[in-house]
């Protein structure tokens, strides 16, 4: 019998090993994707304690404690932050074979050296040794420690990217660069919102956007201002793909419609989303920029928890609408017009896998090795069945060779130890099948395959 957490944790052959400690473990982190704040970087922020680094912000934590009758005022209220660690420690081990379990552990050994398995009994002494080690822990040094060398925050076009611009000049050894995310831009479900929207793109723009054509050259302005200050990534959170023939005309019509404060019908609301979509798409394409759609959360379902925690409260869920179709004509107008750039998808629904595997496949030009990527499990489907579904439909329908591998897609800096999970599972996964006699036994060339797929293939496609 193993123990938990050994040296050899999720490497089930003597392959994995090797290929995880001679080849996967000690290559850099390109983390292309989080939700990290960049002005806790700027100012190399130093955390009170294990519960503001820890529990904070993770609605992961947050879902967990709730189904184990955790009172909300405990977990996001105005309870201490000891009383917030004791009771998520004892819901730990109410979390066994939920990936929260693995995480909890991992980030405990790494950054602190707790090697305990954390519960109500040991709370206080895990606190206390937490809290002991937090002040060497700044941002910048734990980005140092998870041998981060480059970052891809997640930023509003509005965003006066003042803090990226302090870490440059700061001359910090881990790139930190923005990510252009305009999905108020095409939040056109609700006018009023939108509206108070468009004020502040226009001001951050310097255009009075009094028509679609004016809402265009104020994103294109902070596209190109998101450009010169580093940011070579847009970044798309769909409910669902979406495609509609849009005409010039029906789309000043309908920005007339919403700034008269009029809901837009459901086939107008789609033209205006995709057309929008399209053209900040071309300019992804002109700049030599990558694009990334996350596809498939049907989001703040508790409106209970979304009117007293706002959104990211833990209330999100896998959503079922149908993609393929949409997916299909979106990426074939910007293929026929020559402007689909590289693209990553990712899918929050695991009966979609092959769905997108697929799709990225009737994509691929030759222009770029793997140009159209299917992106790593996301979200409810970065845990180890998740990874290992993606990983085997992106092997049996493309080349799992030339992916980009594993990022945090997280607000926390202790999430860095999800790239080594990531990298643990990768080997284990190819470990078996040589040990199975489905892969020959030629170590360097898989060795350089896992680098590849936990480093190179990142470098080199979004070329930072």
């Amino acid at each position: 019998m193993k123990t938990f957490l050994s040296e050899d944790f999720l490497l089930q052959t003597e392959t994995a090993k090797r290929l995880y400690f001679d080849f996967a473990k000690d290559m850099p982190v390109i983390d292309y994707h989080n939700h990290l704040p960049p002005d806790q970087i700027a100012s190399n922020h130093t955390f009170t304690g294990i519960t503001d680094i820890w529990l904070k912000g993770d609605h992961y934590k947050w879902r967990a404690m709730r189904a184990n009758g955790v009172s909300e005022d405990l977990i996001t209220g105005d309870a201490d932050d000891w009383t917030k660690f004791k009771v998520w420690a004892e819901t730990v081990p109410y979390t066994m074979r939920n990936p929260l379990y693995h995480w909890t552990h991992m980030e405990l050994r790494n950054p602190f050296g707790i090697t305990e398995v954390l519960n109500g009994s040991n709370a206080a002494k895990v606190y206390e040794a937490c809290n002991a080690q937090m002040p060497k822990y700044t941002t910048q040094a734990l980005l140092k420690h998870f041998n981060v060398h480059a970052l891809c925050t997640t930023d509003d076009p509005c965003d006066t990217l003042e803090h990226h611009q302090a870490i440059h000049q700061q001359g910090f050894a881990v790139k930190v660069l923005p990510t252009f995310r305009p999905d108020k831009a095409m939040a056109v479900e609700d006018p009023a919102g939108f509206r108070a929207y468009l004020q502040k793109l226009g001001a951050a723009a310097d255009v009075d956007i009094n028509s679609y054509s004016a809402l265009l050259q104020a994103l294109k302005k902070r596209h190109d201002y998101f450009h010169a200050n580093g940011g070579r990534l847009s970044d798309h959170g769909l409910s669902f793909f979406l495609y509609a023939d849009f005409t010039e005309a029906a789309l000043e019509a309908a920005f007339k419609e919403l700034m008269a404060g009029r809901k837009l019908d459901e086939a107008t609301a789609a033209m205006f989303k995709s057309a929008t979509l399209h053209f900040i798409c071309t300019w992804n394409h002109e700049k030599g920029w990558a694009q990334q759609f996350h596809a498939g959360a049907i989001r703040n379902n508790n409106s209970r928890l979304l009117l007293r925690l706002g959104a990211d409260a833990g209330v999100d869920s896998i959503g079922d609408w149908p993609m393929a179709e949409a997916m299909s004509r979106f990426f074939d107008h910007l293929d026929k017009e020559g402007k689909l750039a590289k693209t990553v998808v990712y899918n929050l629904n695991p009966s979609h896998n092959e769905v997108y595997a697929t799709m990225v496949g009737n994509f691929q030009d030759g222009s770029v090795a793997g140009k159209m990527q299917f992106g790593s499990g996301w979200w409810f489907l970065d845990q180890k069945d998740g990874m290992e579904k993606q990983m085997n439909t992106l092997s049996n329908m493309g080349l799992l060779s030339r992916f980009v591998g594993m990022l945090t897609d997280s607000r926390s800096f202790l999430s860095y130890s999800r790239h080594e999970y990531f990298r643990r599972i990768l080997c284990n996964l190819i470990g078996n099948d040589v040990e199975n006699g489905e892969l020959p036994t030629d170590i360097p060339w898989l060795g350089k395959m896992v680098q590849d797929i936990c480093y190179n293939n990142a470098k080199a496609y979004f070329d930072f």
